[in-house]
C-alpha cells in the first residue's frame, strides 16, 4: 500500500497548482454549483464542495460562514467533521495491520477486546467492519438511557462499558446487516492495542503524512484548538445556535479534514497497482453473509450504483456536521462534500454536483413500485416485524420501500425480501386505543441492567407515558397490543409472562433490537 499511497501523493501534488487553470476553462458547471448550494450565504452556516477528475482537482469552493460569531468564512481549505466518512480510514488501518500480519480480519474481536462478552458464534472484525456483527450501536443504548451523543463527553471508556454491559446482540453475527458504530470505534481500539500507537499517530503516519494529506486529524480531543475548524450549527425556527460534538470517541467519525484531502484520498484508490492491491481492492468489494450472499457494504464504504454508475461512497453526520464523499470508479471522478449545519443536504448536494460533471454518462432509472394497487387494497394495513416488533403500514407513506418486496400468505402473514435476499417475516396486527383504565396494567418500575437506567411507567392524562430521571417524561402513541410508539425511544413493547402478567418491556429502535427493562 505504501507504492501506491507514494503514486497518489504525486498525482495530487503535480496537480494543485493547475486548480485556477481548470476551473476558469468551465464556468458554465462553476456557476451550476454556486446554484446547488445557493441558499448558504455570509448570514448562514454552509458548505465546501470539491470536484477531481481524471486525477486533477478542477472545482473547489466555499459557501457561507464558518464562524457566524466573528463572520468567518467558509473556504476550500476550512476543516470540517466528517462525521461517518471517517469509517473509511478506521478500516484502511486495520487492513495494513492484516497486510502485515498482526491481526487477521477474521479473528475473533474479542481475541484483541477481552471487554467484548463472550458471544457465540464469535464476532470477528471483518463482521465489525461491514455492519454484520449484531453489536448494538452503543450511541443509541447511551441515549435510550438518557444521554444522547453530544450531550456528555463520551470516552472510549464508556463504548467498551456499554459494550461489556450488552448480553445479547441485535442478531446472530454474519446473519443480518445493521448499521452499528460500536464496531468502529472497536476497531480504532484494535488499532491502537496492536500497533502500540495511538490511532491519531498510527493514521498520521501511515495514512494521511504518505497522502499529502496536511489539514487532516482525528478529534480525539474536543478541546483541542484546530486552526480553520468551521464551527457547527442547528438551525430551528430559521435561526442558528452551535451543535459540536462535544466527545471523545473516534474511528466510528471524529475525521477532522478538507475537501481537498478527501479528493486526495480518493486518488489513491485509483493509483495504478504494481503491489499487491490487497488494502485498496479488498476495501471495496461488497461484503457476504454467512450464507454467501452479497450486501452493499464493504470495509468502511457503501458499493453501489446511482443513476445506473458505479458509486464508492459514505454520508456521515455529527452533531451539527455533515457530509459526503463519493467516487465513480469507471469514471474516475471524485466529490467531496462538507458542510456545518444540520439543515444541510450533504448527499443531495454531492450528488447534483456529480450530475453536472457525469453529464449524459448517468442515467436515471425510474423506480419500480414493489407493492401494485391491487396489493395495497387486499392486504393494506398495520404489519408487525416478528424481527424486531416495529411496525410498518402497508398502505402508508413507506410502503413499497425502495428494494423491498412483499409475498402475502392470505392469512395475515407476510414476507419481505430485500435487495440482497435478506427476508423478514411480518404479521398484520390491529391498532388498539386502550382507555385509562386498560393502561393501568403496564403502571410500574422497569430497570435495565444493559442500559443501566430505569424507566417508571406511568398514567397521566389518560395516556401512557414513561419517566426517567432526572425529569425527562415520554408520552406513548397506542400501536397494536401491548405495544407502543415512543419518540425518543423507539418502539416499547410490553413483554407478558405464561400467565399473562406484565413482566418486562423492550425497546426496539434501527441499531438497537430487544433491550429488555426487567418489572421490579
Amino acid at each position: 500500500m505504501k507504492a501506491c499511497l507514494m503514486r497518489a501523493i504525486a498525482i495530487v501534488l503535480v496537480v494543485t497548482g493547475a486548480l485556477v487553470l481548470v476551473r476558469a476553462q468551465a464556468p458554465d458547471k462553476a456557476t451550476a454549483v454556486d446554484r446547488v448550494f445557493a441558499k448558504w450565504t455570509a448570514a448562514t452556516p454552509g458548505c465546501a464542495v470539491g470536484v477531481a477528475s481524471g486525477g486533477r482537482p478542477v472545482l473547489a469552493k466555499g459557501y457561507g460562514s464558518a464562524d457566524l460569531e466573528h463572520d468567518v468564512a467558509i473556504t476550500p481549505d476550512t476543516i470540517f467533521e466528517a462525521g461517518s466518512v471517517s469509517k473509511q480510514f478506521t478500516a484502511a488501518s486495520v487492513l495494513l495491520l492484516s497486510r502485515e500480519k498482526k491481526l487477521s480480519l477474521d479473528d475473533p474481536a474479542r481475541k484483541y477486546i477481552p471487554e467484548l462478552p463472550p458471544y457465540s458464534p464469535d464476532i470477528t472484525i471483518r463482521h465489525m467492519l461491514n455492519h454484520t456483527s449484531g453489536l448494538r450501536d452503543w450511541g443509541s443504548v447511551a441515549a435510550i438511557a438518557g444521554w444522547p451523543r453530544t450531550t456528555r463527553v463520551h470516552t472510549h471508556a464508556h463504548v467498551l462499558d456499554i459494550v461489556h454491559h450488552q448480553q445479547s446482540l441485535n442478531f446472530t453475527p454474519g446473519t443480518r446487516w445493521s448499521y452499528s458504530n460500536t464496531g468502529f470505534n472497536l476497531a480504532a481500539i484494535i488499532v491502537e492495542r496492536v500497533s502500540g500507537m495511538s490511532f491519531q499517530e498510527f493514521t498520521r503516519t501511515r495514512l494521511f503524512q504518505p497522502l499529502g494529506m496536511t489539514h487532516t486529524s482525528w478529534r480525539d480531543d474536543y478541546t483541542r484548538i484546530v486552526k480553520g475548524r468551521a464551527v457547527a450549527y442547528r438551525e430551528r425556527d430559521k435561526a442558528f445556535s452551535t451543535d459540536m460534538p462535544f466527545e471523545n470517541v473516534y474511528g466510528n467519525g471524529g475525521l477532522l479534514t478538507t475537501v481537498g484531502d478527501l479528493l486526495k484520498w480518493n486518488e489513491h484508490f485509483d493509483a495504478a497497482p504494481e503491489a499487491d492491491p490487497l488494502s485498496t481492492v479488498e476495501q471495496q468489494q461488497a461484503g457476504r453473509f454467512t450464507d454467501g450472499r452479497a450486501h452493499g457494504y464493504a470495509l468502511g464504504l457503501f458499493v453501489g450504483k446511482y443513476k445506473g454508475v458505479r458509486e464508492v461512497y459514505h454520508s456521515g453526520s455529527t452533531a451539527g456536521y455533515n457530509a459526503f464523499l463519493t467516487r465513480f470508479p469507471d469514471q474516475h471522478m471524485s466529490v467531496a462534500v462538507l458542510c456545518n449545519a444540520t439543515s444541510a443536504q450533504a448527499t443531495q448536494y454531492a450528488h447534483a454536483v456529480a450530475d453536472l460533471y457525469l453529464g449524459d454518462r448517468a442515467k436515471p432509472t425510474p423506480t419500480k413500485a414493489t407493492l401494485s394497487a391491487d396489493d395495497i387494497a387486499a392486504h393494506g394495513g398495520m404489519y408487525r416485524s416478528l424481527v424486531t416488533g416495529s411496525t410498518i403500514t402497508i398502505g402508508g407513506e413507506r410502503a413499497g420501500l425502495n428494494g423491498v418486496t412483499w409475498a402475502f400468505d392470505g392469512h395475515g402473514g407476510a414476507i419481505a425480501t430485500d435487495e440482497y435476499g435478506t427476508t423478514t417475516a411480518f404479521a398484520r396486527v390491529a391498532a388498539v386505543k386502550p382507555s385509562a383504565n386498560d393502561l393501568q396494567v403496564y403502571v410500574g418500575d422497569y430497570v435495565s441492567d444493559e442500559a443501566e437506567t430505569e424507566l417508571r411507567a406511568a398514567v397521566e392524562h389518560d395516556a401512557l407515558v414513561l419517566k426517567r430521571r432526572p425529569d425527562t417524561t415520554i408520552v406513548l402513541k397506542p400501536l397494536y397490543a401491548d405495544a407502543f410508539e415512543a419518540p425518543q425511544l423507539g418502539t416499547v413493547i410490553f413483554r407478558r409472562d405464561a400467565a399473562g402478567q406484565v413482566t418486562a418491556l423492550s425497546v426496539s429502535q434501527d441499531r438497537v433490537w430487544d433491550l429488555r427493562f426487567l418489572r421490579r
